[in-house]
């Protein structure tokens, strides 16, 4: 189990991780969520001793990073999957890992076969693919079969197969009683991975909870109707007490309603429906939804093409003008060209 108590980390007059307490269970994949910015890897960092924390402190089963003797064997991370030296091949890096953890040489073949690198062992790492020193960031992490595994977007650069494979393996380990925790950014796959979320903006908790009932609080629920009777189904809807929007393709969506209820109503008035369909909510959305006050960069709400200010095609926010020098030049140009 990872905990944290009243975590901290100020950079000069910038806050990037305050007082943060939680803690990640055993048994399950808990998800780590938040905005860019939010401080989710100087978390990851402090957690590994590679930051100090300016308060608090993070424990392992009770243990600080620094008081384990041989941490590989404690804890496996996958931060940064380029962190290994690009002259040295696949099995040297994990060798040499081994031996600074006593760890047996077999396991090296071991996790080089479990990530799918035997064959490419020997090459040097300069000449790996995204994907390759990703598995190989990964072998890392189990390199010492730890207890705790912590990986941050382990799936950047896997192809389908291997961002299948890197899901089923997180939770077997966490179906083995270990401590998985995960950061991404891509929502789908956390959606299908983590049972668990925690969830920090601007370096604050936000939420700590099971992911259903992350998604049933921070999203809205509804019932689509579709039928060849929409004025009818309207006048039947608008005598109750309820709250009707329009939905896509000529549906219409009943806020918070109940789709057995919906179905008798529109029966009991020969209403024939061509769809009566529930509508949860996608984690993405219900991410959103809490994260929009932390957001810390936020794009242009629109995006159009145009000119830019030395008349090359290029691309403006809603609203934007270009320089005033650009205008000027551009009407002088014009004014010699009559």
């Amino acid at each position: 189990m990872i905990e944290l108590h009243e975590l901290t980390k100020r950079y000069g007059d910038k806050t990037a991780v305050d007082g943060l307490s939680f803690q990640v269970p055993q048994g399950v994949v808990t998800g780590f969520l938040g905005p860019n910015g939010a401080g989710k890897s100087t978390t990851m960092r402090m957690i590994l001793d590679l930051d100090r924390p300016s308060s608090g402190r993070v424990t392992l089963d009770g243990r600080r990073y620094g008081q384990l003797a041989e941490p590989l064997k404690y804890i496996g991370a996958l931060l940064e999957a380029k962190a290994v030296h690009p002259g040295r091949t696949a099995r040297d890096h994990l060798l040499w890992l081994a031996q600074s953890n006593r760890i047996p040489t077999r396991r090296v073949d071991e996790v080089l076969a479990l990530v799918g690198l035997t064959d490419v062992a020997r090459k040097r790492a300069r000449g790996f693919s995204l994907g390759m020193g990703q598995r190989l960031g990964i072998a890392s992490a189990l390199l010492g079969d730890p207890e705790i595994l912590m990986f941050d977007e382990p799936v950047n650069g896997l192809d389908p197969e291997g961002i299948l494979w890197i899901r089923n393996l997180m939770k077997r380990l966490a179906g083995e009683g270990r401590t998985v925790f995960v950061s991404s950014h891509l929502m789908s796959e956390m959606a299908l991975t983590a049972d668990h979320l925690v969830v920090i903006g601007k370096g604050r908790l936000l939420a700590d909870l099971s992911m259903a009932d992350f998604i049933e609080q921070n999203s809205r629920s509804a019932v689509r109707l579709r039928t060849p009777q929409p004025e009818l189904l309207l006048d039947v809807l608008a005598a109750q007490p309820l709250t009707v929007e329009a939905g896509p393709g000529g549906s219409y969506e009943v806020v918070d309603g109940d789709p057995a209820k919906l179905g008798d109503l529109a029966a009991a008035n020969g209403i024939t429906l061509h769809e009566l369909s529930p509508q949860r909510a996608s984690l993405e959305e219900a991410f959103m939804q809490m994260t929009a006050d932390s957001v810390e960069y936020h794009a242009g709400a629109q995006v159009v093409a145009g000119t830019d200010a030395a008349g090359a095609a290029g691309t403006w926010g809603a609203g934007w003008q270009p320089p005033a020098g650009g205008r000027k030049k551009r009407a002088k140009q014009q004014k010699g060209a009559n």
